[in-house]
């Protein structure tokens, strides 16, 4: 694959106390929830570097200069648009207006998700329209497509276990990959079994 046709889209929530991880919060609280969502953004980043693709970084609500994202590596823009649907949908008729043939979409809470799982969805654009990875929750934690398709988000409940049957509706009968799914950190039931996450919960 080559980065010039490849384009991954990174949405992410500016990283400030009592802004991210709201749910989680909830639970064990704003310090906590904002450093577990530091340390995900961190692996996203250690996942994406490597990636053969172009790669822009979304901000949801300023665009930082100096944080973990090098500018160098990525492109930064901001989210726009009235709900999720909108701004994702913004962001990948801009990616195909600017002539990338392939492009993956991805949030930036996920543990669970590595390099290779990266490389496999933009490869699976060689031969299918449409890549999904389903979250264990009914949303989807990737999505990815050969052409700008506006109606995946329009019309949907975003946050709501029927994101993923009511996308899957819309493009039945296209050819596509499915990925195996995984669980996004939305709750804290979510961190339960991951080492990982174990000194952020400490008290």
């Amino acid at each position: 694959m080559t980065e010039k046709e490849n384009l991954l889209l990174i949405f992410t929530r500016n990283p400030e106390l009592g802004k991210c991880k709201t749910r989680l919060a909830a639970t064990i609280g704003d310090k906590p929830a904002l450093a577990i969502y530091t340390f995900l953004l961190r692996h996203t980043q250690t996942i994406t570097t490597p990636l053969s693709a172009t790669k822009t970084v979304y901000y949801s609500e300023s665009i930082w200069e100096n944080d973990i994202w090098d500018p160098t590596i990525y492109k930064k823009r901001l989210q726009e648009g009235e709900d999720l649907g909108q701004r994702m949908s913004n962001a990948f008729r801009d990616g195909f207006a600017q002539g990338y043939k392939k492009i993956v979409i991805i949030g930036s809470d996920m543990y669970d998700l590595s390099t290779d799982n990266l490389a496999h969805a933009f490869a699976s654009l060689d031969k299918d329209d449409f890549v999904v990875g389903p979250a264990i929750d009914g949303g989807y934690y990737l999505l990815g497509m050969t052409r700008y398709t506006p109606s995946l988000f329009e019309n949907k409940a975003w946050g709501s276990s029927s994101v993923l049957k009511d996308t899957l509706d819309d493009i039945k009968g296209e050819r596509i990959c499915l990925l195996p799914p995984k669980n996004d950190i939305d709750y804290y039931e979510d961190l339960k079994g991951i080492d990982a996450f174990d000194p952020f919960l400490k008290k």
